[in-house]
């Protein structure tokens, strides 16, 4: 079975999707040796890998139109003769480009929207998406053979907008081999992560102001760490306002850090917290559940087994309930976090392993191709 996949970057800069495509299709091909894939993206200055690095897994970088679209991609997947399409994102034209020759050629195609059918994510820039729906992207969304959501969430305000495809619903995997199992020292000193895209989205400054208005008998013991990579003018402003606050002695903000690093990271860190107001999965969540790391996050996220599974705390979006979760969080005996931190580790090792990850996907290919069964994540209207 031949596969392309089309991802605009995957630049370390763009964040969560362009770990979430690169590793979903090296565990693929991992996975099943039928299965050839090729991943197809523009150039950048720091792609997240070069080459997957096994035989049926290729990567091929492409210079921009001044449209935006890729120079040579229709060529390209003329020559391929591919089975099947799957593109990732909306509103860039290289996904528009890949379901228009997909819809010339009859080619069936998948569309992973990430995120960016999320309310909050239309609420941005709400007049340019309300005209590239107009005139390409409702109708590229309309004629995909299948929709792709990574949650539940997801997948409910999809079919909220009115399509009315089918619609599977596969979470993003986390490649286990990336975190290796650790045992957490008890330590005086404590530490909570944020570690992510610094963007307005992600509501930093939400942690920011409740921390100051914790009683200083609870975070005596423990310090904030901003990690991450963003519009360096937001960033400032995140700085002043932790200097107009005073916290310059409890919280930080540091540059992006990677591999190993980025590891330590997690690993040092007692409490991880997203306050964001809008992810379609949340690849962080996962990463820090994989190295035993409890996390607050809201709503705006499909986290809900943080409750269900004693591994953190799922909370409405907004200072006070932030705050409530953090009094709650910081006050617990350190030996309480560590069994909070192994119950994440053991749901993601149980239902968000690269490796079931990538079987779902390759029976969902299967189907789409008619050759397999509906599986059990897929929605469709009848």
């Amino acid at each position: 079975m031949k596969v392309n996949h089309i991802i605009t970057s995957i630049d370390i800069s763009t964040g969560g999707p362009a770990r979430s495509v690169t590793h979903l299709v090296k565990s693929l091909c991992e996975t099943d040796d039928c299965l050839n894939i090729c991943v197809h993206t523009g150039k950048s200055e720091n792609p997240i890998i070069s080459n997957f690095h096994v035989e049926n897994g290729n990567l091929k970088f492409y210079d921009f139109y001044k449209s935006g679209r890729f120079k040579g991609l229709n060529k390209k997947l003329a020559i391929e003769q591919t089975d099947l399409l799957h593109g990732h994102g909306l509103w860039q034209l290289p996904v528009h480009q890949m379901a228009s020759f997909a819809q010339k050629h009859h080619v069936p195609y998948i569309i992973t929207p990430r995120g960016m059918l999320e309310p909050w994510s239309l609420n941005q820039s709400k007049l340019k998406k309300k005209i590239a729906l107009r005139l390409f992207q409702s109708k590229d969304l309309r004629l995909a053979s299948c929709i792709h959501a990574t949650a539940k969430s997801e997948a409910d305000n999809i079919r909220a907008l009115g399509y009315k495809n089918p619609i599977a619903t596969i979470p993003n995997g986390i490649n286990l081999e990336e975190f290796p199992l650790y045992e957490k020292q008890i330590s005086k000193k404590r530490k909570v992560l944020f570690l992510s895209r610094i963007h307005v989205k992600k509501g930093i400054e939400l942690l920011i102001e409740a921390w100051k208005e914790l009683d200083v008998l609870i975070t005596k013991d423990w310090e904030v760490e901003i990690v991450g990579n963003g519009d360096e003018t937001y960033i400032d402003s995140l700085k002043s306002l932790i200097s107009s606050l005073k916290l310059e002695e409890s919280i930080t903000i540091s540059k992006p850090v990677f591999g190993d690093e980025k590891l330590k990271k997690y690993q040092d860190a007692n409490l991880f917290v997203l306050p964001t107001y809008s992810e379609n999965f949340g690849i962080v969540v996962a990463e820090a559940l994989a190295s035993k790391v409890p996390v607050i996050t809201t709503k705006g996220t499909p986290w809900e087994e943080l409750n269900t599974h004693q591994c953190g705390a799922w909370i409405d979006v907004g200072k006070a309930p932030l705050k409530t979760a953090l009094i709650r969080m910081l006050s617990k005996p350190q030996e309480e976090l560590q069994v909070m931190g192994n119950n994440g580790r053991k749901l993601i090792e149980n239902k968000y392993s690269m490796e079931a990850v990538a079987m779902q996907m390759t029976q969902l290919y299967e189907w789409i191709l008619n050759r397999e069964e509906q599986p059990k994540f897929v929605h469709v209207i009848e």
